[in-house]
């Protein structure tokens, strides 16, 4: 029994004894062995040239826009238009029954030529003095009186007829004939849609720049490879006191009418003379509170490159780039990918396989 508790410490012990040394080993190996490197991507720092550019959100409204409502009651009598319609100024959209009005019309007319008629004939017999100059003043007011009248009543008419105040483009409509109307219920909406205006702001850091007649250029996700050319129209008077914006209206030329109103869009607006940086994909920057930062990729003994993090102050964008304006020297190997795994001390191997994306004026088929 004794014999048999021995053998089983023994064993107990070489088994601990084996593990500690098999532990020891393997750190040993790692030790000699030192931290894997990693796999990343990178490219080397040049300067590209880069025009001072201003996008903001838009939105786009007609330059003239109206509701067009009734100014009498009754029933609807044509409907000269259908929704959708280009239609021109002046032109007839909408007859309210004026089968009374026009008959008024007609009255008074007759009682006008009537009244004209005594007032040329007075004029005749007061030049031989057969009638008194008094007469001959009661024929002429009776004549503007009625004269008058004849205006009244076409206006009444005329409250009847709705017409496009200019050209443009009509709505959706869901008015028919032998409909009754109130005063003031809805007919259509009409909106002149060539050209378009765009509100939009930027800061009043920019004020110094800004000036009418500046071209400026809009794209939107609807039409993703078009560019709609336009430019500034007017500036605001004052600052926004809460955002310190300023705010814009633009003209955007709108030939063929693939814009509408209410439609947001993206602004485009260069200006200032051309400006070398230093530029780099996005996806080589690394935003944190306490800064922007890159790594560097460093050559060091036998071959062996590492990576070191490095501070930087970033720019302007555009598209999938981003300028830098210091931290970083021309021909520098920077991380463009993988950085996330990285910190500085840590070796890198530079893979080509996947480059990341380095459009200055990407196109949604891109990405």
């Amino acid at each position: 029994m004794m014999i048999m508790l021995i053998f089983v410490v023994i064993l107990m012990g070489a088994i601990v004894g084996f593990n500690l040394f098999k532990q020891y080993a393997i750190k040993k190996y790692m030790s000699a062995a030192g931290v894997p490197a990693q796999s990343v991507t990178a490219m080397r720092v040049s300067t590209s040239q880069w025009v001072p550019t201003v996008e903001e959100v838009a939105s786009l409204r007609a330059l003239h826009g109206v509701t067009l409502s009734t100014e009498s009651a009754g029933l609807i009598k044509q409907v000269l238009f259908h929704s959708g319609q280009r239609v021109k100024e002046k032109q007839i959209l909408v007859v309210i029954n004026n089968d009374n009005e026009l008959a008024q019309l007609q009255v008074l007319k007759a009682a006008l030529n009537l009244a004209k008629l005594v007032l040329e004939r007075d004029r005749k017999q007061y030049r031989v003095k057969a009638i008194s100059l008094l007469q001959l003043q009661n024929d002429e007011a009776d004549y503007h009186s009625k004269l008058a009248q004849v205006a009244a009543q076409k206006a009444l008419v005329e409250k009847k007829i709705i017409r496009a105040p200019f050209a443009g483009r009509v709505g959706i409509t869901s008015v028919n004939p032998g409909q009754y109307v109130n005063v003031g219920d809805k007919i259509v909406n009409l909106e002149q849609t060539s050209p378009l205006l765009a509100d939009f702001n930027v800061p009043q850091s920019l004020l110094s720049v800004l000036k009418v007649k500046q071209s400026i250029s809009v794209t939107t996700d609807v039409w993703p490879n078009t560019t709609f050319k336009g430019e500034i129209d007017a500036l605001s008077s004052d600052i926004d006191q809460a955002t310190r914006n300023i705010a814009i209206q633009g003209v955007i030329h709108n030939v063929q009418e693939r814009l509408l109103p209410g439609m947001f869009v993206m602004i485009h607006w260069q200006y200032g003379e051309p400006r070398n940086y230093l530029t780099l994909p996005q996806s080589a920057i690394s935003f944190n509170p306490y800064g922007a930062t890159v790594f560097v990729v460093k050559e060091g003994a036998a071959g062996k490159a590492t990576a070191e993090q490095v501070f930087v102050t970033t720019g302007a964008t555009r598209g999938d780039q981003i300028a830098v304006l210091s931290g970083l020297k021309p021909g520098d190997l920077v991380v463009t990918s993988g950085q996330l795994k990285l910190k500085t001390g840590i070796p890198v191997t530079v893979s080509h396989l996947v480059e990341p994306a380095n459009n200055p004026a990407p196109t949604p088929q891109e990405h």
